[in-house]
């Protein structure tokens, strides 16, 4: 039994218990001014309802979980035939080349997917040596720049980039004659037309850069280089999920798919480019590239509750990014907050007036979900701080303190469930093309993202969700394993994958 259920067991107990105190009291036990200030709200059994309706809404049994595994199937095939006929774009990395281990000398990687970006240099030594050494660092990006001019965004990681290359010390080697190569990992919507460029669709995650929109951004980044004096060029324009499969895939070559759970979501996985109907007219030769589903807008028979609609209603991209939206550590912590809400208006949950910090959206984060499911002690000390702190409720009882987990676990347990039946979506459509290739052997699910990683109950039930979908024989073919911060060196990986010295490489080896 999860630590959840072990402590919601005794709620409905426990509310009898707090009706019958009050029966007491409104029969004469009590001032008749107590007893109109406890007839003012409704008594905590108003919300029975509302948590059974949840439990039932948010179970995610098998059967949901297999028209979940379907439909994502379905949508993936929608999405390879032709662009626009799904809800998943399925988006061609245009990755040919994948990490063998046979890659040799100093490359480098960027990656730029949020108010920080990330550089990062690696001498890789081939199959023997591997990654001899790697460095990075980490610069936070001031918010006039991500609210500028293009050209000042893209000298600004120039400058940045240039200072760390100043720093190569004689760990690091560059064949004479050759420039460096850079792996860049841009974490944005992007129209990507080859593996060094990709036009930008638009600006997400706080970026509002005037002037980038429709233009490529490998152009602008290596344009900003060459004004730094920078002799480098960007080999391999990539999204984190593709650099995570990338990364992974150079250490095991059983990794086929890659899954982000994070503050977002993602998947990418491998497929055989003959499988690929709207790529057919650019005469590929048949081989491995690696698909980027941008899984986050799937949105078909996942089971939404009237808080789900509510947040999506009011969010800056309503109908749009649902899956995300009921699976990633961005939204989690904002479901579980609008049913408390619903909770204190309808009941004195927590206590005879609503905390007023409970009504700002996103106050309550997935962090603290994860903290309070983590709270084993009989009085729940620790989930009593966090609605202390978080949403100021003063001396929260003790069912407070359970219904609050419970309805946590509930959310978490529903997104852990869907995430597990969307890899297996990916992995019945690998399945289906390969006629037998993947259960019928080990295949690796690469998992990167602070949710997966952080969060044990989620990432349990996502993987019991896998479990059942398969079942004992082939769940034990698939190995999920964490991947972390798998996305820089997979960048690096991709440049040299690709890298214009390839051949050289090969000759020299």
């Amino acid at each position: 039994m999860s630590a959840a259920a072990a402590i919601a067991s005794p709620i409905p107990a426990a509310i009898a218990v707090v009706q019958q105190q009050r029966r007491g009291r409104s029969r004469g036990g009590g001032s008749g001014a107590a007893a109109v200030r406890c007839s003012a709200v409704a008594p905590t059994s108003a919300i029975a309802p509302i948590l059974a309706d949840l439990r039932l809404r948010c179970a995610a049994p098998l059967p949901l979980l297999r028209r979940v595994v379907d439909a994502m199937a379905s949508g993936m095939r929608a999405g390879l035939a032709d662009d626009g006929a799904g809800e998943l774009k399925m988006i061609p990395s245009h990755v040919y080349s994948l990490p063998t281990g046979n890659e040799t000398g100093l490359f480098y990687a960027l990656d730029l997917g949020g108010t920080n970006f990330r550089v990062l240099r690696v001498q890789l030594g081939g199959k023997d040596k591997r990654i001899i050494d790697t460095e990075f660092e980490q610069v936070s990006i001031p918010r006039e720049i991500m609210h500028g001019i293009t050209e000042d965004l893209f000298d600004f990681i120039a400058s940045g980039l240039s200072r760390f290359v100043a720093t190569e010390g004689d760990k690091f080697h560059l064949p004479q004659g050759r420039k460096r190569e850079l792996g860049f990992t841009f974490s944005f919507p992007v129209n990507q037309t080859s593996i060094d460029s990709g036009i930008l669709i638009k600006w997400t995650k706080g970026f509002a850069v005037s002037g980038t929109a429709g233009k490529d951004v490998v152009a602008c980044l290596n344009a900003a280089m060459e004004r730094q004096g920078l002799d480098m060029r960007v080999s391999a324009l990539v999204n984190d999920t593709v650099g995570t499969l990338a990364g992974a895939r150079y250490w095991d070559d059983d990794v086929m798919v890659a899954v982000i759970l994070g503050t977002g979501t993602n998947a990418c996985y491998i497929q055989r480019t003959e499988a690929i109907p709207k790529l057919q007219h650019l005469k590929l030769e048949t081989g491995d590239t690696i698909i980027n589903t941008e899984w986050g807008a799937f949105s078909d028979g996942l089971p939404l509750t009237e808080f789900d609609r509510e947040m999506d209603d009011e969010s800056i991209n309503p109908g749009e990014q649902i899956f995300e939206k009921t699976i990633s550590g961005m939204y989690l912590g904002e479901i579980v907050r609008r049913v408390l809400v619903k909770m204190a208006e309808v009941s004195d949950l927590f206590g005879h007036s609503f905390p007023k910090k409970l009504a700002e959206p996103f106050v309550l984060r997935t962090p603290h979900l994860c903290a309070m499911q983590q709270d084993t002690s009989d009085n729940l000390g620790e989930v009593e701080s966090i609605l202390s702190d978080v949403i100021g409720v003063s001396q929260a009882s003790l069912l407070a303190r359970r219904v609050t987990v419970e309805v946590s676990d509930c959310i978490i347990r529903r997104g852990g469930r869907l995430a597990g039946a969307g890899i297996v979506g990916i992995l019945e459509k690998m399945e289906n093309d390969s006629r037998g290739h993947i259960f019928g052997r080990r295949t690796v699910v690469a998992m990167d993202g602070g949710l997966y990683e952080k969060y044990p109950q989620y990432r349990r039930y996502m993987k019991e969700a896998v479990a059942e979908l398969l079942g004992p024989e082939r769940s034990n073919r698939i190995a999920i394993e964490h991947t972390k911060d798998g996305s820089g060196i997979g960048a690096a990986l991709l440049a040299a994958a690709n890298s214009k010295y390839a051949a050289a490489q090969i000759s020299t080896r």
